[in-house]
């Protein structure tokens, strides 16, 4: 006899995973539930209430991102009463906030606003009433509006429990409450490591990239996989790229290991050496004290003739090669491998170890 539990939702009857909430379990087996302040690989909350389902024999709407299931549990997630609850939580996020979708860069990204379309919600009920925060615009790397901000608590798990920076906290009660490190700091003058972490997480406006400000709508971006060149850990991350140029750099949890969609400071944000006008785009040759661009195969070609030159002159020891973190595992072992096996020294080191 099967000990997996048997649950209904929607009349249809699912064998789920014990431990398991209804929210997972539905999603598992496509079934739409929304949700603003769950985050995957995070504590879930219950805090916005926008994933509230029925569930026979409770006595209130339930949040279906905390409820474990039960077995014989019969659940419904799209009864009037259910659509009228959400309804209502997602006017009530708007009203509460300056969600000015015009200027905003998540216009066409954000989860709150995919919720007002798909509820139908032209105007909310109440009057708009947001809190009139001075917009955080003190450091060169991410942009805080707590004007959009809901109080998901995405960006504080993201950063507490994904990164276990330990920087972004709830302060104060009621309506005044906002997120934000300790004292109401600015992040410039926080313990803010400046990962990124919480602007990945963020549902809505409230934190964005400020490289990417006015840079192109997500729309217009396109996403390019790549493997980070920073070090060798070979973290995986997105290229969002408009008109030619890297407007941002983002996560994707999708991709696994090694990284699981996090990122640091320099994988994050340290892409203007990319567009820099002084980045050299072909190889530079040295003749006759002066500096001249040359094609690759001439560049290869003059420098094996230079190696072999002083190489059969002063010996394998008089050459040394230096390697960088920037390059794969693999590049590094290739170049290690040519310096050992082709020069014929061990006079080999690394960046990362000086």
């Amino acid at each position: 006899m099967s000990n997996v539990p048997t649950i209904t939702i929607d009349g249809k009857q699912i064998e789920a995973t014990p431990g398991k909430t209804i929210l997972e379990v539905a999603r598992e087996n496509g079934i739409y539930i929304p949700s603003l302040c769950f985050y995957e690989g995070t504590k879930n909350p219950g805090a916005c209430r926008v994933c509230a389902v029925e569930v026979d024999g409770a006595r209130s709407l339930v949040a279906a991102c905390v409820m474990p299931i039960s077995p014989g549990m019969v659940v419904k997630t799209d009864t009037e009463r259910v659509k009228q609850a959400r309804k209502l939580v997602v006017e009530l996020l708007w009203s509460s906030g300056d969600h000015n979708c015009l200027t905003c860069e998540r216009n066409g990204d954000c989860e709150l606003q995919d919720l007002v379309y798909r509820f139908g919600i032209e105007k909310p009920r109440f009057d708009i009433d947001p809190p009139g925060y001075g917009i955080e615009d003190t450091n060169t790397m991410i942009q805080r509006d707590l004007n959009k901000c809901i109080l998901c608590g995405r960006c504080i798990r993201a950063c507490n429990e994904i990164q276990i920076n330990e920087v972004l906290d709830f302060s104060l009660r009621g309506s005044h409450a906002k997120v934000g490190p300790a004292f109401d700091a600015d992040y410039i003058n926080s313990e803010c490591v400046f990962c990124g972490e919480c602007v990945n997480s963020c549902p809505v406006g409230a934190l964005t990239f400020k490289q990417a400000r006015f840079m192109g709508r997500p729309w217009e971006l396109k996403k390019v996989k790549t493997t980070c060149p920073y070090c060798g850990v070979g973290c995986q991350l997105d290229l969002n790229i408009h008109d030619g140029k890297i407007v941002k750099v983002t996560g994707n949890r999708e991709y696994g290991q090694p990284n699981l969609g996090s990122l640091c400071v320099k994988g994050r944000f340290g892409i203007d050496f990319v567009n820099h006008p002084s980045r050299l785009k072909t190889p530079l040759i040295r003749i006759d004290g002066e500096l001249r661009e040359a094609s690759w195969d001439e560049a290869i070609g003059y420098a094996a003739q230079k190696l072999g030159d002083i190489k059969k002159t002063h010996g394998a020891d008089s050459v040394a090669g230096l390697c960088s973190a920037r390059c794969t595992n693999e590049e590094n072992y290739i170049f290690q491998k040519f310096m050992r096996a082709v020069v014929g020294t061990n006079n080999v080191d690394h960046c990362a170890r000086l």
